[in-house]
């Protein structure tokens, strides 16, 4: 399944780059890098400057996908990535 918008939520998040642009810390809004580790509860972005854990359920996060940003909400993303990635029913490797 090729990655768009509309399946984010169900790709592999490392390795994008990507923007907190709501949290319920406000010190976390505008932490920007790459991501580099997804654990079922944080994802690691890494910076210029440091590397950051947010959890996901209480933010919401902007990734880049082909020059365009997608906006989603972290409770979506809240899974181990490996559940996640294969929850629904088109997966070949189920």
């Amino acid at each position: 399944m090729p990655l768009t918008p509309e399946t984010l939520p169900r790709h592999e998040l490392v390795g994008l780059d990507c923007e907190v642009v709501a949290a319920s810390n406000p010190a976390a809004v505008g932490i920007r890098g790459t991501v580099v580790m997804e654990t079922t509860q944080m994802l690691t972005i890494e910076g210029a400057d440091r590397v950051w854990h947010v959890p996901k359920d209480s933010a919401t996060f902007s990734f880049a996908i082909d020059g365009q940003r997608v906006r989603v909400d972290g409770d979506r993303l809240v899974a181990r990535p490996a559940r996640r990635t294969e929850n629904t029913g088109d997966s070949l490797w189920r």
